[in-house]
């Protein structure tokens, strides 16, 4: 299959649930198509991709893997032929404190939510250096700006990841890849669901008394994909004061 035969395709990771359901299902809304990455959530995946064209699909992987995005790149370029967009969003986090905080879990977080990313853009850019450019979207937090007691990991993973999409905005541009990063804000789904405590404690934090919208975000998202101009920025979309 060529390359201009077929709309523009995206790439979400941790697609299955939370934001990145809405982001994915927004870009389907908006004529790419998706590939749908999850690491065990199937079922979800599965459930998702009813609601998208015929040429979205799913893949299994975990992106702290580097041969697991490997062969995720290799069936985007059999199956697609080109990638236009993608979009960083699979995280984790597992709060505790910086002392109490196990090496195993300091590496599952920061694997996850930084070397992920670092292995998609790695691993990706050339695939969307074939299809003439691109957007890549890291999904960062307010925690990694501010930083959060009981989140040494999380913090150091999303601040971390700001300094990464700056490096790469700046080595990626000759290419016609734009990189930026998004800081959605304390939503009520996905990690956000899980800690009804600091869910209201955000709400109270935030100078308007609300909570970030993921049908908002995935609305910012897709007019950043729209720009020509705009890359190594830093985008907060939360009612907390920064």
């Amino acid at each position: 299959m060529g390359i201009y035969n077929i709309m523009q395709a995206a790439l979400v990771t941790g697609a299955a649930g939370g934001l990145g359901k809405h982001i994915a299902l927004a870009l389907t809304k908006n004529r790419y198509s998706v590939v749908v990455n999850y690491r065990s959530s199937e079922d979800e995946a599965r459930s998702i991709l009813r609601m998208m064209d015929k040429d979205s699909f799913s893949v299994k992987a975990d992106v702290r893997s580097s041969g697991d995005v490997e062969a995720m790149a290799d069936r985007i370029d059999s199956r697609l032929g080109r990638l236009d967009v993608i979009i960083n969003n699979a995280g984790v986090t597992k709060d505790s404190l910086l002392l109490k905080q196990t090496e195993r879990e300091w590496d599952e977080i920061i694997g996850t939510n930084l070397k992920g990313c670092f292995n998609l853009i790695k691993i990706m850019a050339p695939i969307m250096i074939k299809s003439g450019g691109g957007h890549i979207v890291n999904i960062s937090s307010y925690s990694g700006i501010k930083g959060k007691s009981g989140q040494a990991a999380y913090s150091a993973s999303k601040a971390a990841l700001l300094g990464l999409t700056v490096t790469a905005a700046r080595e990626l541009a000759e290419y016609n890849i734009r990189v930026n990063a998004v800081l959605p804000g304390y939503m009520a789904t996905g990690l956000g669901m899980k800690a009804g405590r600091a869910m209201e404690s955000a709400r109270e934090s935030s100078i308007i008394k609300r909570l970030s919208d993921p049908g908002e975000t995935a609305e910012f998202i897709l007019y950043l994909l729209k720009t020509e101009n705009i890359t190594g920025q830093v985008f907060s979309l939360d009612s907390r004061i920064i």
